[in-house]
């Protein structure tokens, strides 16, 4: 009987593989760390075969997890990581490592194009900023600086689509990704006028073409059959960008409701759903990411952080390090399961922290990428505790800062990702944003989010709101209101934050041109 539904979600930090009955139950998992180079001048990349082997291996480990799982899988699902680019020739062989999306190489074309007269069109069409991270401006640096990686490509991918194609030979691409990147979301589809702004009209010929997901899949290769231990022929469906996944498993769309969803991963990506295009809110700074959603005429607006938990990740970092100078050794989960604690421990706003550490800069609600982090406020009365909390609660002022340039804070939002487990982090959230948050049960939202784009590929459910009512309401938990008078605390402060960080912009240029000269 064919009654299981596997997602595959190859994230930044891990690749997983989920398998799902009909009904939208976790039946199994099997993941691999994930891992990537940096390299000078603010790259990042990542072995594009490895990344194909390590998903196969998943597949087999699921398979180890779930019994009988080649007898009973009725289809595939496949998200990834989003933006970066995956050249491949025209055998079908990787041309280099990956760029990925904390690539920040393309900054300066970026800067050049947002500063031209043409980009308030792209814009338009695109509904979405500009940035280092997207494949566009990564085409024009390669172009520019290995034109022989060029030359040999065939195709350019993202990193599902990479994997897609191993596992069906199919040369595509989503709406989501073709469209924030080179399209018209309105018509989900590519577009001249934005190709040509970017100064990419000779790599047209790169672009795969776009296909939907919840209509269209391809039969599992023999030869991705022999890699991963599942029958030929299985249906495989090209999911959506991995956070418009994640949004969909999170609950950003219920029928009657306009909750938002914010994603408290490596980066912090907050959203809310638009009904039509109409409902779109296009802000003057152009930025932010309109993505299309794999629900008729709808899509999510947000803005994104580019880094979110990294800077909690950098805080334990720090702390580990200092113990281990002490001879004192801390497991990653021991100090993980002290953060609410310390937090508890220090008063509220105390400090102020601007949560820009990526090497990349920022993305949202401004694109920056000499963009970086700092506390504001220090004396000698702060102690670790206040550090740590000043962290959580710069994490919530960005949420509230990416939420005003979607057009509104949304009256709910749902919460996703490893640290929303965290009850202190919630109760900040709520209070910063003023808006009651509900965490779901769902644990692997983006690998759901696929799945449930299967489930209505091959009819389980006629639409996606009947999937969305079995797989995504009756997981959601209930919802917990702002602490009042903690949310008026924070709405005194917001405004300093603002302010903090426009202030920086000119401090953060100048501080970038003085690196390299001694």
């Amino acid at each position: 009987m064919r009654d299981v539904l596997i997602g595959i979600d190859a994230g930044t930090s891990v690749i997983k593989s989920i398998a799902f009955n009909f009904a939208g139950r976790q039946l199994g998992a099997h993941a691999f760390p994930n891992s990537y180079a940096t390299t000078p001048g603010a790259g990042a990349e990542q072995d594009m075969a490895r990344t194909w082997a390590d998903t196969a291996a998943t597949l087999r480990g699921l398979a180890e997890t779930v019994p009988g799982l080649a007898d009973r899988v009725a289809a595939i699902a496949v998200t990834g990581q989003g933006d970066g680019t995956w050249l491949i020739d025209a055998r079908g062989d990787p041309v280099g490592p990956a760029f990925l999306w904390l690539d920040a190489r393309a900054a300066a074309f970026v800067d050049r194009v947002r500063a031209g007269d043409a980009d308030a069109g792209r814009y338009a069409l695109t509904g979405s900023g500009l940035a280092a991270c997207q494949q566009g401006p990564q085409l024009d640096w390669i172009k520019r600086n290995q034109p022989e990686r060029i030359a040999a490509a065939a195709h350019a991918f993202h990193c599902k689509d990479w994997l897609y194609f191993n596992l069906t030979g199919e040369i595509a691409t989503d709406p989501s990704e073709g469209c924030f990147t080179f399209g018209d979301f309105r018509a989900r589809a590519y577009h001249d006028a934005v190709i040509d702004t970017l100064g990419l009209s000779d790599e047209k010929r790169l672009l795969p073409q776009i296909v939907e997901g919840t209509r269209e899949s391809a039969p599992l290769s023999a030869s991705a059959a022999a890699a991963t231990g599942l029958p030929a022929g299985t249906p495989v469906v090209l999911g959506y960008v991995d956070v418009a996944c994640t949004a969909l498993g999170a609950g950003v769309y219920e029928p009657g409701a306009t909750p938002g969803v914010t994603i408290v991963g490596s980066t912090g990506m907050h959203m809310r759903y638009c009904r039509d295009a109409d409902d779109v809110t296009l802000n003057a700074d152009r930025t932010g990411y309109t993505m299309c959603m794999p629900i008729p005429g709808g899509y999510a607006q947000m803005q994104s952080n580019m880094a979110s938990t990294l800077n909690i990740d950098w805080l334990l970092d720090m702390a580990s390090g200092l113990l281990a100078t002490q001879g004192v050794e801390r497991s990653r989960r021991d100090l993980i399961a002290s953060l609410d604690g310390w937090v508890a421990q220090a008063g509220p706003a105390n400090l102020l922290f601007q949560p820009y550490i990526s090497e990349a800069g920022e993305r949202g609600p401004f694109i920056d990428a000499d963009a970086r982090a700092s506390f504001l406020g220090l004396s000698t009365r702060h102690g670790f505790a206040d550090l740590v909390r000043g962290v959580f609660e710069g994490l919530a002022f960005a949420a509230r800062d990416c939420y005003v340039a979607t057009g509104a804070i949304p009256d709910e939002i749902r919460l996703t990702g490893g640290a929303a487990r965290s009850r202190v982090l919630r109760g900040i959230l709520s209070a910063a944003t003023g808006a009651p948050v509900r965490t779901s049960a769902r644990e692997e939202a983006g690998a759901a989010g696929a799945a449930m784009m299967a489930a209505v590929n091959i009819g389980v459910y006629d639409t996606m709101d009947a999937c969305v009512a079995e797989w995504v309401t009756p997981l959601l938990g209930a919802a917990e209101p702002p602490d009042a008078e903690l949310a008026a605390r924070y709405d005194r402060v917001f405004p300093a934050y603002v302010t903090a960080r426009d202030a920086m912009r000119p401090v953060w240029k100048a501080f970038a041109a003085t690196k390299g000269h001694g």
